[in-house]
């Protein structure tokens, strides 16, 4: 399509410093088209705050601000909690965020009958991939603007100069100008002195950390805290009934309070390279403990090595921007089946930056006390052990026998 079709863009809207300055240039380089920006609300809370001015005042000629929320947290974290998938320990926080967004904004740009959509993912990250498949899955005819693979701006320094001589009002500056995404599950910083993989994180450093405090600065008393579960879903804490949503939302609380979930990773990108970055992620990371805690009861040895195995790959698929494909459906579905015995409850101690198991229990435990008790028991044949041996031992017997024949 030729930038003179263009009439009409639809662009993913955060506010902050790439897509505030797209709408001006999107204006300038496709023919003054009308933008039309959406914010998906993920979590991101005080982000929202004054954006539709913001986004009016630079030029967009309405702002969507979609609520995802429920959305985010039943359909796409919880799933991913339940297949217990990472990617390199982290916690996917801004993978599965991006998939729910781009459909909404799919659905608007349809609905508005839009020519393109644009977004402000740069041209080295994985997010581009990641709203680009989504796109392609639900309009795969659509025209995707990535203005980074376009203009001349080369740094975030550039886009500052660029905001400051077209009135682009900024909440950031130079010195405090790491790169952050932000939602109900996590809160990541990149760049500045994050670059240089020598450097500690400014972990005590006031305005850091958002989410919580470094371990140094947590509580000397420790916090317990108790999870029940129904098929894998997280049903109520410290039995109080909640949603998962209200559930991960008090868990940040009380992780961040004790220094819970913080990642420093170099992990491995989408588009080949290494990236290293700071994650905040303390309700998220209480949520998979216990969980993976109550499945160590209720999942026989087969099943939960296969489910460790596929795991590796779910993870994959999120990080990949590859949510709506067959593979991950038929993974769920896969996930889902292993789930109908995870129901019970587990306790945790939560210790400057620590995750202490402190008991689980569950009515389809397959822990069994009385076969498992080193005193005397009833039910365990010991002798029966040898035969066991003998026979799992056979091939080696017979290899060595072999060996030791052909030796002569």
């Amino acid at each position: 399509m030729d930038k003179k079709e263009i009439k009409k863009v639809v662009l993913a809207y955060s506010g902050g410093l790439d897509t505030s300055i797209i709408i001006p240039w999107l204006k300038e380089n496709y023919n003054n088209c009308e933008v039309i920006a959406v914010s998906g609300n993920v979590g991101q809370a005080d982000e929202l705050e004054g954006l539709e001015e913001k986004a009016l005042k630079t030029g967009a000629s309405k702002l969507y601000v979609e609520d995802l929320t429920e959305e985010f947290v039943n359909d796409f974290i919880i799933p991913t909690v339940k297949a217990g998938a990472l990617y390199e320990d982290y916690m996917l926080g801004t993978s599965f965020a991006r998939p729910v967004i781009a459909k909404r904004i799919v659905e608007i740009a349809q609905k508005e009958g839009a020519d393109a959509i644009c977004h402000g993912c740069t041209g080295k990250g994985n997010d581009q991939v990641r709203f680009e498949l989504t796109i392609k899955a639900f309009a795969p005819d659509m025209k995707i603007i990535a203005p980074w693979r376009e203009w001349s701006i080369k740094s975030r320094e550039e886009e500052i100069e660029y905001a400051e001589a077209h009135n682009v009002p900024l909440k950031i500056n130079r010195e405090t100008n790491y790169s952050k995404d932000k939602n109900l599950w996590h809160l990541s910083h990149e760049g500045l002195d994050l670059e240089d993989a020598g450097n500690e994180p400014l972990y005590e450093k006031e305005g850091f950390l958002e989410m919580g405090v470094s371990p140094m600065q947590a509580p000397d008393k420790p916090t317990y805290v108790t999870l029940t579960f129904e098929q894998g879903m997280p049903v109520a804490l410290d039995d109080v009934s909640m949603s998962a949503k209200e559930i991960i939302l008090k868990l940040n609380e009380l992780g961040g309070k004790n220094g819970i979930g913080l990642l420093d990773v170099v992990e491995n990108r989408l588009v080949g390279m290494k990236c290293r970055g700071v994650y905040e992620t303390p309700g998220g990371a209480i949520l998979y403990a216990a969980h993976g805690y109550l499945e160590t009861l209720c999942l026989d040895k087969m099943t939960m090595h296969k489910k460790q195995e596929l795991a590796i790959t779910f993870g994959e698929l999120v990080y990949n921007g590859q949510w709506y494909t067959p593979l991950r459906e038929a993974l769920s579905a896969f996930v889902d089946k292993t789930q109908e015995t995870v129901t019970g409850k587990v306790r945790l101690k939560l210790y400057k930056g620590n995750i202490i198991k402190a008991g689980a229990w569950s009515a389809y435990s397959l822990y069994s006390e009385e076969i498992a008790t080193f005193g005397e028991d009833h039910v365990y044949n010991q002798a029966d052990s040898a035969g066991f041996i003998n026979l799992y031992g056979l091939p080696l017997a017979v290899r060595a026998r072999m060996l030791e024949k052909n030796k002569k």
